[in-house]
């Protein structure tokens, strides 16, 4: 597959909603189930995906609530075991007995719980800034949870952009992500509507977390994962993913291999070829 040729779009229906997922690759491939981050899509890995594909069938999700895959169902909350659940139920649809697993920022975290509960079925996790959840050290609990339930219930009010571009510069002020970097994102995040264009995430998703695992717990939980990891970390470190603590948690996992690339939060998109030569370095 030549890099650059277009995903082919795919639809996956579980039980209770379905999922888009755009795919690279020939199917008689080994399986890779890519998970993005938090208010991205599969668009997060248009540069990557296409790298891997002469070694893999690249299923990249669109985790629920995000990208074109549906909602959750009213009264439903976008807690972390619903991602974790969601993903297996796909990995289920999909008939992947054994796949490899590969996982950015919130994707990652969602990545390493579903190693961890069902290792038996991971062939080998990759990693791209995150392992584990976020986790609570004790001193915002009290004000995290009482936040929570004082925010709106529905989440914050879609904005309407003119454009497109307009749409790309909100995310490139709003993170810091480059716009060229954004732009697959982007363009799978919105649809067009009267007067422009809006979010197709639900809104939900920014609702406040009330309560967060312990750090102890997050740390059992990675004890559980029994495919060989590898973890790959910007550098300089993220702030809210400090050395540190990261380092504590790779400790947790067996087999694990911790690498650094100069550059930003989402890697895969500012050096796909890297992050590829990475991804399919197995020793």
């Amino acid at each position: 597959m030549k890099i650059g040729d277009s995903p082919r779009e795919r639809r996956i229906a579980l039980p209770t909603l379905t999922l888009a997922a755009q795919c690279w690759g020939d199917e008689q491939l080994p399986p890779l189930l890519a998970l993005h981050g938090w208010l991205d899509n599969a668009g997060s890995f248009a540069r990557l995906a296409p790298r891997l594909a002469a070694s893999y069938h690249v299923i990249a999700l669109d985790l629920p609530g995000h990208g074109h895959s549906d909602h959750l169902a009213e009264g439903a909350s976008y807690h972390w075991p619903e991602y974790v659940r969601a993903a297996i139920a796909a990995a289920d649809a999909l008939a992947l007995d054994r796949f490899a697993l590969l996982g950015h920022s919130l994707g990652a975290g969602i990545a390493s719980m579903v190693a961890a509960a069902r290792p038996e079925r991971i062939e080998r996790l990759l990693l791209i800034e995150g392992l584990g959840l976020l986790g609570d050290d004790g001193t915002q609990t009290l004000q995290r949870f009482r936040s929570a339930f004082a925010a709106e219930p529905a989440g914050k009010r879609l904005r309407t952009f003119a454009s497109i571009e307009q749409a790309i510069s909100a995310r490139t002020l709003a993170t810091g992500l480059p716009a060229d970097q954004a732009r697959p994102i982007i363009e799978r995040a919105v649809r067009a509507v009267d007067g422009g264009w809006q979010w197709r995430s639900d809104p939900r998703i920014n609702r406040l977390t009330p309560m967060r695992l312990a750090e102890s717990q997050i740390h059992a939980l990675l004890a559980g994962i029994e495919a060989p990891t590898r973890l790959l970390l910007a550098e300089p470190a993220t702030s809210y993913l400090p050395g540190g603590p990261m380092q504590r948690r790779a400790e947790r996992v067996r087999d694990i291999r911790v690498t650094h690339l100069a550059g930003g939060h989402h890697l895969q998109l500012e050096h796909p070829e890297a992050v590829a030569d990475w991804a399919s370095d197995r020793k």
